[in-house]
């Protein structure tokens, strides 16, 4: 059956379980638990799993190779996100006074600065399914690599760029930077761990599906 352009944003059909693609990953969906910027699931989350595109997935394997090749795995906090996800981020900071996560993800902002200063994303890019949100394991300790700031603080402190870090903090950002373009992926100019597959295959579709492994493999 032909796929009408109105349908797109519920043909799955180009999306893959990360996890199935790419075994070594590990993963902690945040926008599955409550431990995230609003401090509830967020809708379209209906396991805590990565889906991403074909292609944003072959070339994680890539970038996932050469990680275990170094000591190193990948751990994803995010993937393809819905739109209905993103629908849910833009009302919460519209209408919802609930505070109740500020000091753990943005101690230094108000709410709706968080879109103005491009944390967070009216249309996101997630939700054309080949953007990952990502960090390092090391091996050797099991622990996560020290990027400078944990993921989703929205803060100067985050952008990958940023030098009031340590040396060696912000190295760690620059070797996963670096292994991500060379495999394909572009960086965001305030998220260290935030990366857009540069040849996305969908990139003028914003897709609604939920994210559910069951909903990709029935």
């Amino acid at each position: 059956m032909k796929i009408q352009k109105s349908d797109l944003a519920y043909d799955s059909s180009g999306f893959v379980v990360l996890a199935d693609y790419v075994p070594h990953i590990v993963q902690e969906i945040r926008y599955y638990s409550t431990y995230n910027f609003i401090g509830e699931r967020i809708d379209g989350y209906e396991e805590p799993c990565a889906l991403l595109t074909k292609e944003a997935a072959r070339a994680l394997k890539a970038v996932s190779n050469e990680m275990i090749v170094r000591g190193y795995r990948l751990k994803v906090f995010d993937a393809y996100r819905p739109a209905c996800a993103v629908k849910h981020f833009v009302l919460w900071g519209i209408e919802d006074q609930d505070i109740r996560m500020k000091p753990y993800f943005y101690p230094d902002l108000q709410k709706q600065e968080l879109f103005e200063k491009g944390y967070i994303a009216k249309k996101s890019s997630h939700s054309r399914g080949s953007t990952v949100d990502l960090t390092l394991l090391d091996m050797s300790t099991g622990g996560e690599l020290d990027m400078g700031s944990p993921f989703d603080l929205f803060s100067v402190v985050s952008h990958p760029d940023y030098k009031g870090i340590t040396e060696q903090q912000y190295e760690n950002r620059m070797m996963l930077q670096r292994v991500m373009v060379r495999s394909g992926f572009e960086p965001i100019d305030c998220e260290w761990w935030h990366f857009t597959l540069k040849d996305e295959p969908y990139p003028d579709t914003y897709f609604e599906f939920p994210v559910s492994a069951e909903y990709l493999r029935r």
